[in-house]
């Protein structure tokens, strides 16, 4: 049984969110507040296994609330947020300071806004947590040498810290990179900033056709495409976008961006599949790799969720793992590699 706590303004929301997590039976909301003081002594009296939380709230906003619980007393929190550019923006903040994941408000007509928050708060509760430190900021990675290789990345729950910790290492002149990470349509215009303010590199929502170049990061914008990678294995490649139905549940799907790279970079190609619930990426990963392409897999100890990277490992998908904080150098060393090296096929991908 997983035992939630309630935390927002509004009674409506509340009952809202009561009535979606109690329909599963193994959730059982165990306590509601109106505010993170009313919080704070519902989190000492009730000892819940994950809270749902609000931004905007009375006495202390959201933010303020979560970073102090995630230096005192981490827990698994799940934000639920409003759809506009201000919620979106200090929902990643959320994020950043440690929130597994995030679920958007559903607006009145949308009987369905909830559908998923079960699920969510059922991988929240399991997710490995992190108590914010003061650690050094990474160090940033060499220079890239424009070599006609280019680098796919696909994350779920967790990816917001893992992109910014992996990106804001990055050379001004990185590869050409596409990202599918699984986010509410809203939430990615503003992820694709705040990655573009923490990069040299210059990092955007992809647009269909737009040309894949070192030094540019294509985000895939959440909710209504799928990014894919077309154009001959030497390229160019050029971003194309298509409104196909979800696959494994998610679109944007890193399924589809992955065996799209398998399609067309072939062995040009390095593929990253980072923390996040679920399979999505595991059979595109493994078709990168048997196309001659080179492939990463974040490891368990530094996943928030390790869900999709266990199940590329398992499938053998991936040649190598690593752990977040040496993402960055491994990732830009495969791609500085000379073209026509081989990834190396071991029976234990582990210790390639």
């Amino acid at each position: 049984m997983t035992r939630v706590l309630v935390v927002d303004d509004s009674a409506t929301m509340r009952a809202l969110i009561k009535r979606a997590l109690q329909s599963h039976a193994d959730m059982e909301v165990v306590g509601e507040a109106s505010d993170p003081i009313q919080a704070r002594d519902a989190i000492k009296a009730l000892n819940p296994d994950v809270i749902t939380l609000d931004i905007e709230m009375p006495q202390m906003n959201g933010l303020d609330f979560l970073e102090r619980l995630m230096r005192l007393r981490p827990m698994p929190v799940v934000m639920v947020s409003t759809l506009t550019s201000r919620g979106a923006e200090a929902t990643l903040r959320a994020l950043e300071l440690g929130a597994v994941d995030c679920v958007a408000k559903p607006k009145f007509e949308d009987r369905a806004g909830f559908d998923r928050l079960a699920e969510i708060v059922r991988t929240a509760a399991s997710a490995r947590l992190r108590p914010l430190s003061n650690a050094p900021p990474p160090v940033a990675q060499p220079e890239f040498s424009p070599n006609e290789r280019m680098l796919a990345i696909g994350a779920s729950t967790g990816g917001v810290e893992a992109l910014l910790a992996i990106l804001s290492t990055f050379p001004a002149n990185c590869p050409p990179t596409v990202i599918t990470q699984h986010m509410p349509a809203a939430f990615t215009p503003s992820f694709a900033q705040r990655l573009n303010r923490s990069c040299a590199a210059t990092v955007s929502e992809a647009t269909d056709g737009a040309r894949l170049s070192p030094g540019q990061v294509y985000l895939a914008p959440g909710g209504l495409t799928h990014l894919e990678v077309a154009g001959p294995p030497a390229g160019p490649w050029r971003c194309r976008l298509n409104t196909n139905g979800a696959v494994n549940g998610h679109r944007p799907s890193v399924d589809v961006l992955f065996h799209s790279v398998a399609a067309t970079a072939r062995a040009r190609a390095v593929g990253v599949i980072l923390t996040g619930m679920g399979r999505d990426g595991a059979q595109g990963l493994l078709a990168m790799r048997d196309a001659g392409a080179r492939t990463f897999g974040q490891d368990e100890h530094s996943s928030v969720v390790y869900g999709m990277p266990k199940a590329a490992f398992e499938l053998g998908g991936v040649g190598r793992q690593v752990p977040l904080h040496a993402a960055a150098a491994a990732m830009l060393a495969a791609c500085n590699a000379k073209i026509g090296d081989r990834a190396c096929r071991p029976l234990l991908p582990s210790r390639c």
